[in-house]
């Protein structure tokens, strides 16, 4: 347990930090599951509204250091080249 009062408010922010964080990666994976399920489906018209709203969500959780960048890249890649099929 930490004694100095310095040490005490650091242990307060990071749980606070902790909950941020987490409501924020939950609603990203809530978003890349709508997108997957809409491309399960074959709903063309659905994955490509979802898509832009999901490649900005991913985009505003690396610039929270949520999301490491080669992840979100990588996140971005694979989510757009499966649209591109569903659509091409």
């Amino acid at each position: 347990m930490a004694n100095h009062q310095s040490a005490k408010k650091r242990i307060r922010q990071n749980e606070r930090r902790r909950a941020i964080n987490r409501s924020s990666r939950s609603s990203l994976r809530t978003q890349i599951k709508k997108l997957r399920a809409a491309l399960s489906e074959g709903d063309k018209q659905a994955s490509q509204e979802q898509l832009q709203p999901t490649i900005s969500l991913i985009d505003k959780m690396v610039n929270k250091n949520i999301l490491h960048k080669n992840t979100a890249a990588r996140y971005k890649s694979r989510l757009t080249r499966h649209v591109n099929e569903l659509a091409g």
